[in-house]
């Protein structure tokens, strides 16, 4: 590091715990970005200042002007210019700090290719907009030994945690003292996610922007501390806040996997990243539709209380077989049609990228 560097990040190095040696482990280290949405462009923009060597940006979606109340990397040119978000972000970021290295990937992370774009990952930080891909990043981390910074928000409320895995697997995470330091993974504290349209997205509730930004610099700062190898300052308990309620706490629990019998980190069952759960996509040739398939909860869907929170998002019919919506995204027109068997089509797209996420932001994955 050279004196010039030193100067940038001075203010840091004076933290207790970090020190220039803690910013060269920053600079010779790579973070996974799972997301670069709220959450996501947050985190990017927060890791790349305090001087991670390498940002790998993951992210299917393109900028758009509902995005810019809450996603700061972003602005109305590339709303115009219809901009992938990894790519905006790391247009942008290469402003803010052009040490950094970064690969924009605009792809739908899945169970074919999340491990090919975790291969060199120190780290793994949640951008994510729903639990399927959380299960699947989950399984990664543990099976790899990859610490894995999770993090959700949705209306006024957030929640994060840090999952350590009891295997230590990457250079951020060996130490003689990480079965000490592990912590339960996220299928300890949600053994399963909840069926699709069970739980609020933030195309169906709103967001408050500052709930997502305390969320996002919160996993920042529980990066920094794996990155720089300050473990035992990593929180292991569950930051869940309500601003609005003026709420918020840190949950103990550290017991989940010794009570539990977990079926990723203690029977070490991949399900996600085997691809044996979540869903499955297929264009369907010739009709602009998407299917898209719940290999699980295929008996939990609760049509009518579906249809109540889509009423307010496009026209809704709906009866004993099937639920239909309209829905208006950004200037593109879709329609959603879910059936009881689980399993979903989304008119208005050939691509399986564009279909899960319409499916995601105004149903639930």
């Amino acid at each position: 590091m050279t004196s010039h560097d030193f100067a940038r990040y001075h203010r840091q190095t004076l933290l207790p715990g970090f020190g220039e040696s803690g910013q060269r482990k920053l600079l010779d280290s790579t973070v996974l970005l799972l997301g670069c949405g709220a959450l996501g462009s947050v985190a990017a923009d927060m890791l790349a200042r305090a001087g991670v060597g390498h940002l790998i940006i993951v992210d299917r979606d393109f900028v758009e002007l509902s995005n810019l109340q809450r996603q700061v990397l972003f602005d109305e040119q590339d709303v115009v210019d219809s901009i992938p978000k990894a790519e905006a972000a790391k247009r942008k970021l290469a402003k803010i700090n052009s040490e950094v290295r970064v690969t924009a990937i605009v792809d739908d992370i899945n169970h074919t290719n999340i491990e090919r774009y975790a291969k060199t990952a120190d780290i793994f930080v949640d951008g994510l907009d729903n639990f399927e891909t959380r299960y699947l990043a989950n399984d990664l981390a543990v099976k790899k030994g990859v610490p894995y910074v999770y993090g959700a928000a949705v209306g006024t409320t957030g929640m994060a945690f840090t999952v350590m895995p009891h295997t230590a697997g990457s250079a951020a995470w060996e130490t003689a003292e990480s079965g000490n330091l592990a912590t339960p993974c996220l299928r300890c504290l949600f053994e399963e996610p909840p069926p699709p349209g069970t739980s609020p997205t933030c195309d169906t509730v709103g967001v408050l922007s500052s709930a997502v930004a305390i969320v996002a610099n919160y996993q920042v700062a529980e990066t920094l501390k794996i990155l720089t190898g300050n473990f035992d300052c990593v929180s292991r308990t569950l930051l869940n806040l309500d601003l609005w309620a003026n709420e918020i706490m840190q949950l103990k629990v550290t017991s989940a996997r010794e009570k539990g019998n977990c079926p990723c980190c203690k029977q070490r069952r991949f399900e996600y990243l085997d691809g044996k759960v979540g869903s499955s996509a297929a264009s369907l040739c010739g009709r602009n539709a998407v299917q898209l398939r719940q290999r699980q909860h295929a008996k939990d869907f609760d049509l009518d209380a579906i249809a109540a929170r889509l009423r307010g998002h496009g026209q809704v019919s709906v009866n004993e077989f099937m639920l239909r919506v309209q829905i208006r995204d950004g200037d593109k027109d879709y329609e959603i049609m879910l059936f009881t068997d689980g399993r979903a089509i989304v008119k208005g797209t050939d691509e399986p990228q564009v279909a899960r996420g319409v499916f995601a932001k105004y149903v639930g994955a």
